[in-house]
């Protein structure tokens, strides 16, 4: 077992909660072990915005007012639920939900007509969607992380993990370098953050957008944090 995929990590890290949505919104995509109950709101756009949302909220907390402000924008949206979240079968765990990324993509629709948004924990998925599909067609990192390690050492200690932290760094290089992921992707990446983001530091946003290189934009809000940036800055947001 990958140390990053420890009862541990599920435990400490991720906050699941049981909120289905909509049944006529609900899409069901199978993975291996699971079953993730996702959302897909589609009007026959020409491009889908795919939304990997953040620790803590489930699908059903974005219906129906954000798709419906991305359908202003004239985009369809197909939101990802992970393991253990919604109405979703099976447990959270670190590395192993990189593997659902490609039922994922497959459901949502063709990577060349996606844009993938991650917020907060979901940047890491989002990431990765980026380095599975590089025709996609943007990414979007909201309040997104840089250093996976680092958010999880907060939480849980190599010992606890049955590991040396040599051991942890050399795993988590393995699974999460954002930094070549990113200087990897040759589309347009859009990132956001709040200055005073009280959670996940706004440091972690300048090293994405450096990592991302020439066709980036870093956009850093002077108001709210990590759980108010949108609707503290929603105009500019948007």
């Amino acid at each position: 077992m990958n140390a990053s995929d420890h009862p541990i990590i599920s435990e400490r890290y991720f906050f699941p909660r049981i909120a289905p949505p909509p049944a006529q919104l609900r899409v069901d995509v199978a993975v291996d072990g699971a079953t993730l109950a996702c959302a897909r709101i589609a009007k026959g756009r020409p491009l889908t915005l795919l939304h990997f949302h953040g620790n803590g909220e489930v699908v059903d907390d974005y219906l129906p007012e954000f798709p419906e402000l991305l359908g202003a924008m004239g985009l369809d949206s197909f939101f990802a639920e992970y393991r253990g979240y919604g109405g979703s079968t099976g447990t959270p765990k670190l590395a192993g939900m990189l593997g659902d990324i490609d039922a994922i993509v497959a459901a949502a629709g063709a990577p060349e007509n996606l844009i993938v948004f991650g917020r907060s924990i979901g940047s890491i998925y989002a990431i990765e969607s980026a380095r599975r599909f590089p025709g996609i067609r943007g990414l979007i990192l909201e309040s997104g992380i840089a250093n996976v390690l680092e958010r999880i050492l907060l939480r849980a200690s190599p010992s606890e993990l049955g590991c040396s932290a040599e051991e942890l760094r050399a795993e988590f290089a393995s699974h999460f370098d954002h930094a070549a992921k990113l200087a990897s992707y040759p589309g347009p990446v859009l990132i956001m953050h709040a200055e005073h983001d009280h959670l996940v530091s706004v440091e972690h946003a300048r090293s994405n957008a450096e990592a991302a290189g020439a066709n980036t934009r870093l956009e850093i809000f002077p108001r709210g944090d990590h759980n108010s940036i949108f609707y503290a800055n929603q105009p500019a947001y948007l």
